[in-house]
């Protein structure tokens, strides 16, 4: 018993010797990650919610009537300009040509002897073999054959052109869809599509912006304004967020702007051209458009992390000489996932907490994870 005594005094001997080298070292800070606000120049960016739409859409429709006999492609495979794709009973059309050609060939007989009888009666009328009325009726029915040789011809073309279109091409290169008509059906004139071909390479995204930056796009129009997309899960009309991204952004660059402001939301549309190599952006597509209007000398940036929203608007921890942080308010001009450009609320060389803020409150000590000031953003 003496000696559990001995052990328990010596125990709170040394509890009490601890708390008391704690007391004098004073409380441990807040483990927080910190970095340097720096001055450097920063792209002016515009972002929005686009889509992708191809650059051009056509809708195949037969130019014939006849009987579906053939479909030359498998859907969805990417074809080329001049490629068959479907094929109808020319039979028909190639008889309508033989019909027409028969015709020509009869008519264009007969216009040479009506026109033979008119040079001899013209010749006759100065011997006053024949009256001037037979000479000039002669000359009228050589006349009127030559004109139906004109029609007889024009039947043969449009004969032709019918034949050939029995033949149904691609008159773009892009990717088919789903095949409409099936072989063997019964097709009309213009009355049904056959099948929809969208060019994929390149392609294009619209997109709307603000009119507040038309001017900026207006004056660098001819520097080819560079264009990012990335697939997206919003919609148009929602704030593009980095959290809702997804996959690689494609480069493009800015290739037309509408001649008009949308006067009911106050938004110009623009359309950026993607070479779109790798097909990874798709017509109907949502994508977050980043577009670089030009470029702020010396502006003043923290990491976009540092930056939190409260009840009064965004704010940033700022750790002080002593160790402790504030919160300070600030006005973020524009930002990325990355980092904001501040207007108002911090000056370069201050550090900023990036991580931990969630255990802050002003006037908290803080100890520097690593024991650094960070890496400036």
């Amino acid at each position: 018993m003496k000696h559990l005594a001995v052990a328990a005094v010596a125990l709170a001997a040394a509890v009490a010797c601890k708390g008391s080298a704690q007391q004098a070292r004073g409380p441990e800070g807040v483990p927080v990650t910190v970095a340097t606000v720096a001055k450097k120049d920063v792209p002016l960016l515009v972002r929005a919610v686009g889509a992708v739409e191809p650059m051009e859409s056509v809708q195949i429709r037969s130019q014939v009537a006849g009987q579906l006999q053939q479909v030359h492609f498998r859907e969805g495979q990417e074809v080329k300009k001049g490629d068959l794709l479907f094929t109808i009973d020319a039979r028909p059309h190639r008889a309508a040509l033989l019909q027409a050609q028969g015709a020509l060939a009869r008519d264009r007989a007969r216009a040479r002897d009506a026109e033979a009888t008119a040079k001899r009666l013209e010749s006759l009328v100065k011997k006053e073999y024949v009256t001037q009325q037979q000479a000039e009726s002669a000359r009228a029915e050589a006349n009127a054959a030559q004109a139906t040789l004109l029609a007889d011809e024009a039947a043969v073309e449009t004969a032709r052109l019918s034949l050939a279109y029995c033949a149904i091409r691609s008159p773009i290169s892009g990717r088919t869809g789903s095949v409409l008509v099936k072989a063997g059906n019964v097709v009309k004139v213009s009355d049904t599509i056959l099948v929809l071909i969208d060019q994929l390479r390149p392609i294009y995204v619209s997109f709307s912006v603000p009119e507040r930056a038309l001017p900026q796009i207006r004056a660098r129009i001819r520097d080819r304004l560079p264009v990012l997309a990335q697939p997206s899960d919003q919609k148009p009309g929602e704030v593009p967020e980095a959290r809702t991204m997804r996959g690689e952004a494609q480069q493009g660059e800015l290739t037309f702007v509408d001649n008009a402001v949308n006067t009911v939301t106050g938004t110009i549309l623009l359309k950026g051209t993607f070479a779109n190599a790798d097909e990874s952006l798709w017509p109907g597509q949502y994508v977050v458009v980043t577009l670089t209007v030009g470029e702020q000398r010396e502006a003043v940036v923290a990491p976009a992390v540092a930056v939190q929203r409260g009840q009064q608007g965004q704010y940033a921890f700022v750790v002080k000489q002593d160790g402790t942080v504030e919160s300070r308010p600030v006005t973020v001009g524009s930002s990325d996932e990355r980092q904001a450009v501040i207007d108002k609320g911090l000056a370069p060389g201050e550090v900023v907490v990036t991580d931990g803020q969630l255990r802050l409150s002003p006037g908290t000590k803080v100890q520097v994870k690593g024991g650094a000031a960070g890496s400036r953003p």
